[in-house]
């Protein structure tokens, strides 16, 4: 079967190939096999192939972090899935292949509704979810601030957040995202940059905020900090300015403020099956009905994934990859 493969760590133009792999066989007893029908190009694929990121493959190795396909055959000991149904791809399962073999025990039927964006389902909504909801309690009226709020867990955390009743001060990096993000549901929407807490100040009426989402670092670390109040938590899930994180170890001292990670594959490790059923079940209706979308750029089959990647490395939008 055809696979696109990372056969070294490195630029992506040199090393990701199609190529062709063995099939994946039968299912085992407690097995499912996936026919791929979409997969994302995700910011975690190009962490992988430069070699940064948390959790790196042994070479060669199919890529591919998340996706979607239709059930092609299942093992005789499954009872939660049956051939023709639409499932997703395991997280960090290799997807970037015609077909794939999972023993996942939490997979469950998906609702009808758009492919690309259900092959989006498994990651960023998940992030956003669990960081709005499994950290440190929040209560309907709560603010939340992030920033990256353009990116697709962005996007995800306002939609999110309204239907927990949370309000959200939400940063971007260009003034003409600002009315998109409002049009999304975002309380505050603000552009970073020079007295961005007094901004945050005035514009909630000097809310508590005590949550605050990072996906960017460097000094936009340091705005969060300055906007949030004592005692506040601030959760980094993602580095996407590729810098170490700027902050003051005196206010973290001084108001009692906390930064902690995250990362959807450490939650993984523990979640038990029912509690990741009853996650997936309540973002998919959420995604089929469009409540939950990220903007899509253009798809391409596998064999035009360098011109996939080049577009995604631009961004301005998901590039989706299919058979």
């Amino acid at each position: 079967m055809k696979a696109v493969q990372l056969q070294a760590f490195g630029n992506p133009a040199d090393v990701v190939k199609l190529t062709d792999v063995p099939d994946v066989g039968a299912p085992g007893p407690n097995e499912v096999v996936i026919a791929t029908d979409a997969s994302p190009i995700n910011g975690t694929d190009f962490s992988i192939i430069g070699g940064r990121y948390g959790y790196l493959p042994p070479l060669p190795s199919i890529l591919g972090v998340e996706g979607i396909g239709r059930v092609a055959a299942v093992g005789r000991d499954v009872k939660h899935l049956k051939e023709g149904d639409r499932a997703l791809i395991p997280v960090l399962h290799p997807a970037w292949a015609e077909r794939i073999k999972t023993d996942a025990p939490w997979l469950r039927p998906l609702p009808n509704g758009d492919v690309q964006q259900l092959s989006m389902l498994g990651i960023n909504p998940a992030t956003a979810y669990l960081l709005l909801t499994d950290i440190v309690p929040l209560k309907s009226g709560d603010w939340v601030m992030q920033n990256g709020a353009n990116s697709a867990v962005g996007r995800a955390v306002i939609v999110i957040a309204r239907s927990l009743g949370l309000k959200t001060v939400n940063v971007v990096r260009r003034e003409e995202l600002v009315e998109e993000i409002k049009a999304l549901g975002g309380d505050v929407v603000l552009v970073e940059g020079p007295e961005l807490p007094k901004r945050v100040a005035a514009t909630t009426g000097k809310a508590k905020i005590g949550f605050a989402l990072d996906m960017v670092g460097d000094t936009a670390t340091a705005n969060l900090m300055n906007a949030a109040a004592p005692d506040a938590t601030i959760v980094v899930y993602a580095a996407s300015s590729q810098k170490p994180l700027v902050g003051s170890a005196l206010q973290l001292v001084f108001n009692n403020q906390s930064i902690r990670g995250f990362w959807l594959v450490t939650w993984f490790k523990t979640a038990k099956p029912d509690k990741i059923v009853a996650m997936y079940d309540h973002l998919a209706s959420m995604v089929a009905s469009g409540a939950i979308s990220a903007p899509v750029a253009a798809t391409y089959r596998f064999d035009k994934v360098s011109e996939g990647l080049a577009l995604a490395a631009r961004r301005g939008g998901k590039v989706i990859l299919t058979p």
